[in-house]
């Protein structure tokens, strides 16, 4: 089964007293205290641990996080090896869905008992040229879930009401989880190569969290997808969710003559939410020529590499896409809500998230893993 059973648990709610202020905007018992997974270090021991549970500012939402998808980027905030310092202590996360339990006294476009979800860009100034544009995520002083502020791996979780995104009643918070970051980022990734419907659109990473969304996105919006990875497993994943073609780079001699010949001349897009240096630079070599290579995927301290007379000559765009705004974010939401896109998924403990860790490092991972934050 691409969706995993899952067990569905309770919270335990330890009854504490609660700020006066907080309990007039709440209708929920709020416990004083809550589990999470912190760490203290970069690099350092993840601790499954008690902690507070936060306060909202006045423009904050309270969440209590039922579900959290676990990203390639939650490792990096833990490794600490990207050049953008993380706060520390650190809890990270940030594909986060629960329900409001309370909200900040300036708060008006979330109620208690709302769904709502933590994304990556927690917060942004929204008053600079990049928010003004539509670029929040561009903004100097974004607020990063998971990053710069404390994430979704926890019970309880504070997100700015504005860029928090709003989720349907009637969803099932498990399987949205992932859209929060991966769908949205992929999502967006596909906007970002302007294509036209009938065009090939390459997937490099096509089995893992991102991939396995992208493909379905870029089949929902009308492209013909070639999936390419490594092994038998994601191949049956990727034909499943819709890739016309699967490029297994482990069995082929000469991948861009494969993915070339598959595409009759390359493919028109290529979505890079692979971590390889060299799947990255090799896009520059595949891709038809005027075609787009879209960079997603971030490998600490990797570079593209694309020959300047092959990329002046094929007339190839290479772009760098980062995370969606609040409309890519209700667009993306919504190809879920409307049964088009499904997250293949794998729900453990949130006392497990460093055997998850483990496996992503050593790219072992079909579909993602989403942890239940109640054990």
């Amino acid at each position: 089964m691409l969706s995993q059973t899952f067990l569905r648990r309770t919270p335990i709610i330890r009854k504490s007293p609660i700020s006066l202020a907080l309990r007039l905007q709440s209708t929920f018992q709020i416990p004083e205290k809550q589990m999470a997974v912190i760490f203290e270090t970069n690099g350092g021991p993840l601790e499954y641990k008690e902690i507070p549970v936060p306060k909202p500012k006045p423009t904050e939402i309270l969440i209590n996080v039922k579900y959290s998808g676990v990203c390639h980027t939650d490792l990096h905030a833990w490794k600490g090896d990207w050049p953008l310092a993380t706060k520390l202590p650190l809890v990270g996360g940030h594909e986060g869905a629960g329900v409001v339990v309370a909200k900040g006294e300036s708060v008006t476009n979330f109620e208690i008992g709302d769904y709502a979800g933590i994304k990556w860009l927690n917060g942004s100034c929204m008053s600079c040229e990049y928010c003004e544009q539509g670029h929040e995520s561009n903004c100097p002083d974004a607020d990063l879930s998971g990053y710069t502020h404390d994430g979704s791996f926890q019970q309880y979780a504070t997100a700015d009401a504005i860029q928090a995104a709003k989720i349907p009643k009637e969803a099932d918070l498990a399987e949205v989880a992932p859209i929060l970051c991966a769908g949205v980022t992929v999502y967006k990734a596909l906007k970002t190569a302007n294509l036209q419907a009938g065009q090939w659109v390459a997937i490099s990473g096509a089995g893992g969290g991102l991939g396995s969304l992208a493909v379905q996105y870029a089949k929902a919006m009308g492209y013909r997808v070639v999936g390419i990875d490594g092994g038998a497993d994601k191949g049956e994943l990727v034909k499943s969710l819709g890739g016309e073609v699967f490029i297994d780079f482990t069995k082929e001699k000469d991948l861009t003559k494969a993915i070339q010949d598959a595409t009759n001349g390359g493919p028109h897009g290529v979505i890079n939410v692979s971590v390889s240096e060299a799947a990255i630079s090799q896009s520059c070599d595949y891709v038809r020529s005027t075609g787009k290579v879209v960079l997603v995927g971030l490998p600490a301290g990797a570079v593209c590499h694309s020959p300047v007379f092959q990329h002046v000559v094929k007339s190839i765009e290479i772009k760098g896409s980062y995370v969606g705004n609040r409309a890519d974010t209700r667009e993306a939401i919504d190809f879920f809500s409307r049964g088009l896109v499904r997250s293949p998924i794998k729900v453990v403990g949130l006392s497990e998230l460093g055997d998850v860790y483990e496996k992503m490092e050593k790219g072992a991972i079909l579909g993602r893993y989403v942890v239940d934050t109640s054990y």
